[in-house]
Order: structure tokens, then sequence, then C-alpha cells
């Protein structure tokens, strides 16, 4: 006899549909021991208890990526996390049963703050959590905790296009469409996302668009998403890394001087048409040529292609991780914006503008109160009327509700300082590893008076807390998820889980019982689920109309859905969330960009040379890597990072295919092998961020970030770039070793 589930996959926020299938009787997780979890995988995971198979749904048709296809062999790891975990004065962390854990971490909160105050408590979260543990982790925070320190990394994710997205249109939905919506494009112009790696079901949305020779991919390097647009497929620009505004701004000086505006459109649906003209006058196509490296003629065409599809066969512009993650993100995803609006693409029938959700629940993850300056239903904190209907909700007075907190980066920055974080909970983040300086983060972890992680694996991050709490799995619970168009999804138990890990909610209703905390807090996500609807309710992200029972029917749920509606596949149809109806038009120019002095050469070193480097993911991993390490064909065919470096530049350094080199700055050093490459820029080079210790890309990313959405800079980073001379050893050699 066997069960089986209908949900979707765990990790990013496609969402691909999947199908679960299990054993009646499964074989229990493994227990580990009285003795450090390995930060490595110790042995290859065990047979899956569960079955996967790809189910038809709009997004994913009915395929599944490597990671969603091997997703439940990390179900019964041996490596699991499976009992509360308490680090004792030698670094050992042994187990301890739940009455323990509780009365340690509701003592460090109640110690801390009668030591330092209230916001000395902070609570880190992730855009991985469901969101029912999303709206509770806000309320949690903010009544059972007291604090306004809290927020997610999400804000490492979605923060510049969010930001973009409500100075333009009054509201933020990945995709203010359905994704099938992009199928019968003719143009589709992609900046900034490498969606062939990292979530390969979406290229069958590009289909229509290279048949007719319309997909436009822009990228400093050659990705396996930019060889789509090969053999009359399409165009690939490729840009010097941080000159994409400048790109943006020169294709929209063409679309203005050639006269290829939507003229009706931007005089009916816009305001600020006049200063953005102005803005784009100074970067004609032969100057931005010299800014960015892409042909005038290239943007030219670009812009050109662009307006044809907008009258054929439908345009888009969509935009990710690879043009928002700078300091200068909100005003690139801005241009991308205004770009849209000149051809008046938003709410029209056939075309318009999104920008592609990365985690699993970075939609929903962002909408109910996670972030520092949020309230349930994308509500501001700082509105007296979201306040006031929120602690209706939530049965206490307003004035109980802490004002806003510090965004992510100057989160981590104010752990252990005078008047930061002493005390701090992570769920459903590695910070160690995903986090910009991290190891200015680590030190931060490290200075904390008490560091509490929910996890389900012993990541960096728990390596180094003095508490670890052991939770559920996404086969082991129940919920619901918000993919990148907005649609509300359900998440469906198939699998029991160990009998020592506890759901996320389970942990916040006994601790905010431990702290006589107002309200209630239930551990039953479809009670949690109603209540988050009354929350959201009248809000820009409303819930009110959706419910469980209409989920498991099928039913389609894109929000905002407010009660007695049909919900709202399609965003803008009829007016943006402005009160006068339009889109606002707001003119950005490029900012002058701090290179830091190259750091001097120690006697004897090798020859070295400044370069730029960008980060980003591979086919084979997810995030910080913490799921993905540890699945052994995953890890096979990726088992640690390489530097991706054109074999000019690697030539003129001495570097030959495999060697190891040395890339650092001012905050760190990263050492791994050398993968020669023309798919990049001769002047830049390229890490994965995957990969922990002498591998972390992020040990090299700068905190500085954008003054708008609090997005740091991922993506435009100097390195110094020289050959190691003597052996190290990488984490590929430490995985040996550890197996």
């Amino acid at each position: 006899m066997t069960t089986s589930a209908d949900t979707h996959c765990p990790y990013c926020a496609l969402q691909c549909a999947m199908t679960l299938t299990s054993p009646a009787d499964p074989a229990p997780a493994s227990t580990p021991g009285p003795v450090p979890v390995t930060l490595l995988p110790p042995a290859p995971s065990a047979a899956p208890v569960l079955d996967v198979a790809g189910r038809d749904f709009p997004t994913n048709k009915g395929g599944l990526c490597r990671k969603g296809w091997t997703s439940a062999s990390l179900l019964n790891h041996p490596g699991r996390v499976t009992e509360p975990l308490l680090k004792g004065p030698d670094g050992v962390h042994r187990p301890i049963t739940w009455d323990h854990a509780l009365e340690l971490a509701a003592n460090a909160v109640q110690a801390t703050q009668a030591r330092y105050g209230a916001d000395a408590v902070g609570v880190f979260g992730g855009g991985g959590l469901t969101n029912e543990k999303a709206y509770m982790l806000g309320k949690f925070a903010r009544l059972a905790l007291r604090t306004s320190r809290i927020d997610y990394n999400g804000r490492f994710c979605m923060s510049s296009a969010a930001a973009a997205g409500m100075r333009a249109f009054g509201v933020d939905r990945g995709l203010p469409f359905p994704l099938v919506a992009l199928d019968t494009a003719a143009t589709i112009l992609m900046l900034g996302s490498n969606v062939a790696e990292t979530m390969p079901p979406f290229v069958q949305h590009l289909k229509g668009a290279r048949d007719a020779g319309g997909l436009i991919v822009v990228d400093p390097r050659r990705s396996a998403t930019a060889d789509f647009t090969a053999d009359g497929a399409g165009l690939h620009l490729q840009p010097l890394p941080g000159t994409d505004l400048t790109l943006l701004l020169g294709i929209a000086h063409v679309v203005i001087a050639e006269e290829l505006v939507d003229t009706t459109y931007v005089a009916d649906r816009t305001s600020g048409y006049s200063a953005v003209a102005r803005s784009v006058s100074a970067f004609w196509p032969e100057r931005v040529q010299g800014l960015t490296g892409v042909p005038a003629d290239l943007i030219r065409e670009t812009a050109r292609r662009l307006a044809a599809g907008a009258t054929r066969g439908g345009a888009y512009i969509l935009t990710g991780r690879g043009v928002e993650q700078h300091v200068d993100g909100t005003d690139t995803a801005t241009a991308a914006i205004n770009l849209s609006l000149l051809l008046g693409l938003p709410g029209s029938a056939r075309s318009g503008y999104g920008t592609l959700t990365g985690q699993g629940n970075g939609q929903g993850g962002r909408e109910h109160g996670q972030k520092a300056d949020q309230l349930p239903g994308y509500r501001k904190i700082t509105d007296p009327a979201a306040r006031a209907h929120v602690a209706g909700v939530w049965g206490v007075p307003e004035s109980l509700i802490p004002g806003p907190g510090l965004p992510a980066v100057q989160l981590l920055k104010s752990l252990g300082q005078p008047d930061g974080v002493h005390c701090l909970f992570v769920h459903a983040s590695n910070i160690a590893v995903a986090s910009p300086d991290a190891n200015a983060v680590i030190a931060g972890l490290r200075s904390l008076d008490f560091l509490v992680v929910c996890d389900f694996f012993m990541s960096e991050t728990a390596a180094e807390a003095d508490l670890v709490l052991p939770v559920l799995q996404w086969a082991e619970e129940e919920g619901t998820l918000t993919n990148l168009e907005g649609r509300v999804l359900r998440r469906r138990r198939a699998l029991a889980p160990p009998a020592g890990a506890r759901s996320e909610l389970w942990i916040m209703a006994r601790l905010a019982e431990a702290l006589d905390a107002p309200s209630t807090y239930s551990e039953d996500p479809e009670t949690v689920f109603e209540e988050l609807r009354l929350a959201s309710a009248g809000g820009l992200a409303d819930y009110s109309g959706i419910d469980y029972a209409m989920l498991d029917r099928g039913e389609a749920a894109y929000w905002p859905y407010p009660a007695g509606s049909t919900g709202t596949p399609r965003l803008f149809t009829d007016g943006f969330a402005h009160p006068d109806g339009k889109a606002v038009m707001t003119a950005v120019v490029p900012r002058r960009r701090r290179t830091p002095a190259p750091p001097a050469a120690a006697n004897g070193a090798a020859p070295a040379k400044t370069m730029t480097l960008v980060t980003g993911r591979l086919l084979e991993h997810y995030q910080s890597g913490a799921q993905t390490r540890r699945v052994a064909e995953l890890l096979a065919t990726r088992p640690e990072a390489t530097v991706q470096i054109h074999p000019a530049a690697a030539g003129s350094l001495g570097i030959t295919a495999g060697a190891l080199v040395s890339v650092s700055n001012e905050r760190g050093e990263v050492v791994c092998r050398a993968e020669l490459s023309t798919a990049i820029r001769p002047e830049t080079v390229f890490l994965p961020f995957h990969f922990p210790g002498m591998e972390s890309a992020n040990r090299l990313t700068e905190a500085s970030t954008d003054p708008i959405s609090g997005m740091p800079e991922f993506k435009f980073n100097t390195v110094q770039v020289r050959p190691v001379a003597v052996p190290v050893s990488t984490n590929a050699d430490q995985m040996s070793e550890a197996s």
C-alpha cells in the first residue's frame, strides 16, 4: 500500500508541480549522535523514502530540473538534525530535550532584553518559509519578542525589484501576469537572469520568442540562456558588469528618438514622461557603446525589436538578480520599467513587464510581515490605518506593535554591537554563506550572547549557534506558498516527520506561551492561514478570498483576491495602484561607482590582475548549497566552486585550467580552481555563491547597499586575481577526507 500527495518543489519560485509517492511505512531518518554534525555530506544519501514524479502544471508542464528530481533524497539524509542541540563549552553540539531547549531560548530573550532593551533581540527569516510561517514569524517577533528587529534573506533577492515596482506601479508582484502569457510573445527582453540554469523548466515559455527570432538576453557572460539566442533566435547583449542602467537608458533613448513610443498609452496611463525623456537624451547609442561595450547597432536593434513585438505578438521585459543586486539596483529596475511604459507594455493584453522571483516563497515571504517595514498584506508598518487594522486582527492595542526595524544588511552589521542585536533567531536562512561580506557576518554571529537557529541540517550558520532547533522539511508539512506569478499554491504533507522535529509554528506557539505574549499563536497551518486572510484583507496583497478548500480543488488563485472576487491573474488592465490610476515614470541616471585601490602585493607574491567579480548560481545547486551540497548526485557533478576566467586573462597571469587561483580584496580571499571559458568577458571573473569556507564568494562581496531597497552589492566587486603557488586545502579536498 502506498500514499501520495500532490505538492510543489521545495526550491525556486517556479514552484514546479510534483506528485510524491511513499510506502505506507517509510524508514525513519537517521538520528545524529552526541557529536558535531559535519558540515559536509558524510556519505551518499540513502535511497529516497519518496518517489518524485513531475505533475502537469502551467509553470513546468510536467517537467522538473535536477534539483527537483533529487529533492526527496534529503528527507532521510543521515545528516538530518532530529533533536535540539546545545553547544557546550568545548564547541560540541549535544542533544537536549525540547523542554530544556525552549526554556533556554525563552531565558535568553528575557535576559537579553533586561540587559539591553527590547530591540536587542532580532529575527532573521527566509524566503523559503510557507506563507503561514512567514506571517507568524512577523507576528511572533513584534508581539512575543517585542522587537522591531526583523528582516529576511529576500532583502538579498527581490528588494530592488520590489522597490521599483512599488514606485512605478504602486504594488509589487513579481510577474503581474500568468507565466504562460510568455508563450505567445514575439519578443522577450531578459536582463540579468540565467533561467536555463536557475529554473530550467522556465525555458519552455521562451520557445515562441525564440522561434520568432525575438529572444534578447542581456548578460556579461554567454550563459546557457544567452546561448538560446544563437542561430538567428535572437540577440545577446554582453555589457560590462555594472552598466545595465546605462544600457537601458540607451535603449530608451532610441525608442524616443526613433518615435517608437506608444504616445497614447504614455499620455493616458503614465506620468513623468517629460523628465524621463530629458534624462535619456544624453545616452545616444554610440556613447552608450563606449560606456557598456555593447555595439550601438545592437542597442538600436533591441529597441526596434521590442517596439515591433509590442505591435505584433506581444513583447515582455523581464529582469532578474543580475541587474538588481547592485547599489543602484532600484534605479536599474526602474529604468527597465520606464522602457516598458514607453512601449505601452504593462497592463496590455499581450505584453508586460515582470521580475523573476528567486526563492521558493520569495513572493509570499515578502508580503506578510518578515520585512522590517511591513505588516501583513503588504501594508506599511508606518501607516496608522494599517497598524490599526492588523492590531484589530491580533486583538492587541496598536501601541504594542513596534515601528520599522533595520533592513537585513544593517541588521547583520548590528550583531554584537553596543546598541545592536545580542540574541538572534534565524529561520530558513544560511546567512554565514549567503550574506555579503560573509567574514564580517560570521564574526558578528560569534559576538552574540545567544544564537538560535531553526534548521533541518547543520548548516554553516547552525554550526555557529548556541542552540539548534530541528524543524520540518517541505514534504512533512502543510501550508501555502506564492509562486513567481503571484499564484497561491498548496504544500501538502506526504511523510511523517522524525519524532524529534517540530514545525516553526509549534516552536513559536510554545515560546510565545513561555514569554506570556499577547494574542494567539496556533500551530495548525490552516488556522494560521485563516488569520492571515483577515490580516491581509484590504491590503495590496489581499488573500481574503482564498481558502484551503478552493486550493485543494485546484482553483487558480492569483492575488489580490478580495473576498467575493475571482482573483487577479493579470494586473493593471484597468489602472495602476496609485491614487490617480497612472504608472509613475521616474527619471534615473547612473551614479559614479567607487573602485577600491588594489592592495599592495606581498614580497614574492605571484603577479595579480585587478578584475571585476560577478557572482551567481549553478544548475546543480541552490542558494547557499546547504541542501544541494548534501545530494550525492548533484555534489558529484559540481563538488567545488570554480572561478570562471577568460583564457586571455588567465594566460597573462600564467593560470592554466584546473590550477588553483586566489581571488581577493580588502574583505577576504577565495581560493578555488580555474575554469577557462570564452563565455566570460576578459576583464571579469565569475564565482558561484553556493560554497562555504575558502570557496565562499561572499567573502568578497561588499555590504554597501541601495539607499532605497537595502539591496547589497553582489554583482560588481573589484578583486585581485593571481595564481596560487603553494598548494592549499580546498573544500573539495575536505569533502573527500570527510567521506
